[in-house]
């Protein structure tokens, strides 16, 4: 199939590489524009675009993709393949495919319709998620579904190794659907709207712990919030961020926190501003010392 796709980051790149690997003609590659990142806020291009061009494909970066209906008309593609693109495409656009676009989403829709759906997955105490295949529509997220597959939320989990497990699992659900798109048997399925739920972009605002909650929700808190923006305490005027804990029900040290429901959060992994990320132990130990 004649195909474009559009993605941004590390998340997106095993689903390009999947449609690379099925013999897929990659017309273009759309990605948002290069960011600065890092001290020096050197330029630094989207883990799609450097994927992209080592495959020798054509990259490119609108700032907003209305400028750019001409091209993708020009391009012809029977579909339009978008993976955490980071733009909204207007029905205008939705339309230009044979086959319409393609969505492969981080949730099994219709919960967790939004910008961080599996982060928000851990944070609501899930125990189970996955991936979708989606038919786009003018929606958010709200699209016929065409492919689902599930898979476990481990109660230490972090939203970060959850990331890794449904990168490669999106990347198996969109290479099924584009093989059932080119069989026709596709058999899309509406979307039951009064189960869908909303996950909005997480924010700094959403670190600090509250210890008067129950610890099972805390635990949710580190854990939905790794890698970022992470999860943090105050000790001794100075923020902390915790990167990992457990809930215990009962403290026999002083890194075992009580919570609001009587039980108590184990401290495991934290990171003193302008440290390292160490054990929570050795941190402790580093404090008596007075270091």
């Amino acid at each position: 199939m004649r195909i474009i796709f559009m993605g941004t980051p590390e998340f997106a790149v095993p689903c390009l590489e999947s449609l690379i690997s099925g013999g897929h003609e990659i017309l273009a590659v759309f990605c948002q524009p290069d960011k600065p990142r890092g001290r020096k806020m050197q330029l630094t291009p989207p883990p799609v675009k450097a994927f992209a061009l080592s495959h020798g494909l054509r990259v490119e970066q609108p700032e907003n993709l209305r400028c750019n209906s001409d091209l993708l008309r020009e391009l012809a593609p029977d579909v339009i393949v978008v993976i955490a693109y980071g733009q909204i495409l207007r029905r205008e656009i939705l339309e230009i495919p044979k086959y319409g676009c393609i969505n492969v989403h981080a949730s099994l829709l219709p919960k967790y319709r939004g910008a961080a759906p599996y982060q928000w997955a851990i944070l609501g105490g899930e125990t189970e998620t996955g991936v979708t295949a989606m038919q786009m529509d003018a929606g958010i997220d709200t699209g016929d579904i065409l492919l689902q597959e599930k898979c476990a939320i481990p109660e230490d989990m972090t939203a970060g190794e959850l990331h890794d497990v449904l990168s490669g699992l999106g990347a198996r659900v969109l290479s099924r659907t584009m093989s059932l798109l080119e069989e026709g048997t596709l058999a899309p399925q509406k979307q039951d709207n009064t189960q869908a739920s909303y996950a909005p972009m997480l924010s700094r605002a959403m670190s600090p712990i509250d210890w008067e909650k129950p610890a099972r929700e805390i635990h949710n808190q580190v854990r939905g919030l790794n890698p970022w923006p992470g999860a943090s305490m105050e000790y001794e005027g100075k923020s902390i961020k915790v990167h990992k804990t457990r809930v215990c029900e009962a403290g026999r040290t002083p890194l075992h926190i009580l919570c609001g429901d009587g039980n108590y959060i184990e401290l495991l992994t934290v990171q003193a501003e302008g440290k390292r990320a160490m054990d929570a132990g050795e941190f402790l130990r580093g404090l008596r010392r007075g270091g």
